[in-house]
């Protein structure tokens, strides 16, 4: 079995007596969005390995410049939690976590930074843009000026829709080995399932012993799918038209970043932690918009050490009428009137206006589900 990110994965969860001890202490308490309470929750399970809490003022300056950790590991995303003022904390103490929605303690945090942020520095370097249209540079701005890093440890785990569908690491890891499979590729996805995308899940199935399909359904800016039509979405194509011993789906509740080529390597980092050998990464991984190069989150991994997963590139997949299938650029030079491009907006629009998008780009199946449950994220990504 592959080893997590940096050799342990990380298990920072308080049993029964501790939780019950460290809720009686009546610690200081620091409120904070659901974003950063699941984010509390992947550092406890190992999802974040080797990330043991917040970042310090040391780690983030080492990620945004050099694309690792002060200890040499690499990593590409700054993982905060930021605060609006600080005065009435200080260095050494304990405080507690609590999610603001539903007034849930989290998580016990040893506090060993407290430090301004440079957000445009931050900005620039991870985003490669200050426009706050952009939905990761807007969550920044949007947060506090302050940040506190610090070791934690949850003590519950926060609500969030379709917690059903998730598994931690451990989980994954036991059922690949219950399973045989000694090579697991990763799928990582925001969207609803079309034919592109399956076209990738058969090649990975070809080249692995497993697929794992796992869609980030924490929080994503406005426009994107509901988490729960596309995880059900997913069910109806596995169930429809997969061999079942060979695909395992489950949800993975952190945000989006929109991070581009540094968000490729988070999500392969993270897919490492679950035991996965293989990580796709497609054209305009994690991108929005045209903040990036399509293919950045290529080229990034040939700028960085071999993170210990392999990743398996792709590139333009699209159907073609004269070899009548979906293809990519390295199997067709047919010309692009014989192409259908497959585009997730195209197929937004029609199934906006109850419209069944051609089987070229999404399977009937998929399509009338998804007519019959369309709905996007309508609020904004915060």
């Amino acid at each position: 079995m592959i080893q997590p990110h940096g050799g342990k994965l990380i298990k920072r969860i308080a049993d029964n007596e501790e939780r019950d001890f460290i809720l009686s202490l009546n610690l200081k308490r620091i409120y904070i969005e659901k974003d950063e309470a699941l984010d509390a929750e992947k550092i406890a399970i190992g999802s974040f390995s080797p990330l043991e809490g917040f970042m310090d003022s040391e780690d983030l300056r080492s990620v945004c410049s050099h694309l690792s950790l002060k200890n040499g590991i690499v990593w590409s995303i700054p993982i905060l939690l930021q605060i609006d003022d600080p005065s009435d904390l200080k260095i050494g103490e304990k405080v507690l976590l609590v999610d603001k929605t539903d007034n849930n303690p989290v998580a016990v945090m040893d506090i060993s930074d407290i430090y301004k942020l440079n957000k445009k520095e931050i900005a620039n370097t991870v985003f490669g843009t200050l426009d706050e249209n952009h939905p990761g540079v807007k969550r920044l701005f949007s947060k506090g000026d302050y940040s506190i890093g610090g070791k934690i440890k949850l003590l519950n785990r926060p609500s969030f829709p379709n917690k059903e569908y998730e598994l931690d690491p451990e989980e994954t890891r036991e059922i690949f080995r219950e399973r045989g499979w000694k090579t697991v590729v990763a799928f990582q996805t925001r969207n609803a399932p079309h034919r592109a995308h399956e076209y990738l899940h058969r090649l990975g199935m070809e080249i692995a012993e497993g697929l794992f399909i796992h869609p980030i359904i924490g929080l994503k800016k406005e426009g994107d799918f509901d988490s729960s039509v596309i995880l059900k979405a997913y069910q109806i194509l596995i169930n429809s038209y997969y061999p079942h011993r060979k695909v395992l789906l489950a949800g993975l509740s952190t945000s989006m970043r929109y991070a581009g080529p540094r968000e490729a390597i988070f999500h392969g980092i993270v897919r490492k932690n679950y035991g996965c050998t293989h990580f796709m990464v497609g054209r305009d991984h994690a991108g929005v918009g045209d903040y990036y190069d399509p293919f950045a989150a290529h080229k990034i991994f040939d700028e960085i050490p071999d993170i210990g997963i392999k990743i398996v590139k792709f590139y333009n997949v699209f159907h073609c009428d004269r070899c009548g299938g979906i293809v990519s650029e390295n199997t067709c030079s047919h010309p692009e009137e014989m192409i259908t491009k497959i585009s997730m907006t195209k197929i937004r629009k029609a199934l906006s206006e109850g419209k069944r998008p051609p089987s070229t780009m999404l399977r009937e199946e998929v399509a009338d589900f998804l007519i019959e449950n369309f709905n996007l994220v309508t609020e904004d990504y915060r």
